[in-house]
């Protein structure tokens, strides 16, 4: 009996160390990533291509099919299964992230050219289009009013509508104001566009504006801002609701002093999300601003320029200073949409709800 048991721990104790052997080093996968690119480079010129981009993706396919095979002689057919979704995981990211790197790249490398404060502070009044020179400062104008003017109409009829939905919508007119805003989200830009067009300056007979291009915005936006401010009403838990209702307080005030309040962050962030998305919109800038080289502070009067309308303007000119003036506003659209998510982000972790250590 005491042979049996001190047998025991001798039979078992060699497994350890055997599979601490079957391991591969941590070097391993940044070795055969840097053998992958050496593989595809090397059959990308041997085959006569030109383009990195498939350079890049052979030596992806190279990457995950060494990781598999490596994988599989040092630790087995089950740990290389792992390691290939691993592998298929950071080949995706790096093909999604690749376009975006290089979209951003040529738009700050063209578009430091012209960018400068005078670039900023000047509008394209009395400038040859075929000359340097003028500015985007109209065109920014345009934009925060237009932008400005849809907010302040589209957010709180969001609002209002996403606490109907969530707090008192029930039955056939609940459900047709959920289809409608599904319908929304998925209309054009073009075709909002038309919809203003038709109404405000067909039928009622008004003329361009940065109001009119508003109006369009709002319905793109609309549809946004009641989606976000939905979910972020459905994840306040119902034990506020009805603790406060408990009390006596009436659904209203419910809803205003608890509800709302507990939600604001996510609503904030969803409210900024819509206004970076209607910001690079131009199909409907097009039909119902029309554009202009010069500074008007009116949105509801005249012409106005936005600066998706100008990068669109300057392209169309077809000459080298209009192309650097509208590398140099694209640069301007995208830094202004990326600070709007950084405020959404920092708004999101601002209004986070504190959990103790």
């Amino acid at each position: 009996m005491s042979q049996a048991i001190t047998d025991k721990p001798a039979a078992t104790a060699p497994a350890t160390p055997r599979l601490a052997q079957r391991r591969m080093p941590r070097w391993a996968p940044a070795g055969i990533a840097a053998a992958a690119i050496v593989l595809g480079i090397g059959i990308g010129l041997a085959a006569g291509l030109e383009s990195r981009v498939q350079w890049g993706l052979i030596s992806l396919l190279l990457f995950v099919a060494g990781t598999y095979v490596v994988t599989t002689a040092v630790e087995g057919r089950r740990q290389a299964k792992d390691r290939v979704v691993t592998s298929l995981v950071w080949a995706c990211f790096i093909v999604a992230i690749v376009p975006l790197y290089s979209l951003i790249a040529t738009t700050v490398s063209k578009g430091l050219k012209v960018l400068s404060g005078d670039f900023l502070g000047h509008s394209m009044g009395g400038v040859i289009t075929i000359q340097p020179g003028g500015g985007i400062y109209h065109a920014i104008i345009g934009t925060l009013e237009q932008v400005g003017i849809a907010t302040v109409i589209a957010a709180p009829l969001g609002l209002l509508t996403a606490i109907y939905l969530v707090e008192y919508g029930k039955g056939k007119l609940a459900k047709a104001v959920t289809f409608f805003v599904d319908v929304m989200t998925g209309i054009p830009s073009i075709v909002a566009g038309l919809f203003i067009l038709t109404v405000w300056v067909l039928m009622l007979g008004n003329g361009p504006s940065g109001f009119a291009g508003s109006l369009a915005l709002t319905i793109l936006m609309l549809p946004v801002v009641v989606r976000s401010t939905e979910e972020m009403l459905k994840l306040v838990p119902n034990e506020l609701r009805e603790a406060s209702l408990a009390l006596g307080v009436p659904k209203w005030r419910t809803i205003l002093k608890v509800v709302l309040p507990t939600a604001i962050g996510g609503i904030t962030t969803g409210i900024m999300l819509a206004i970076a998305r209607i910001t690079g919109e131009t199909a409907p800038i097009m039909l119902l601003v029309f554009g202009s080289q010069v500074i008007n502070n009116n949105p509801f009067e005249g012409g106005q320029s936005s600066l998706s309308y100008y990068v669109f303007e300057q392209f169309q000119n077809g000459n080298d200073a209009s192309y650097d003036r509208a590398w140099a506003a694209a640069l301007v659209l995208i830094a202004f949409v990326m600070i709007l998510n950084m405020v959404a982000r920092g708004i999101a972790r601002w209004k986070a709800p504190k959990t103790g250590r």
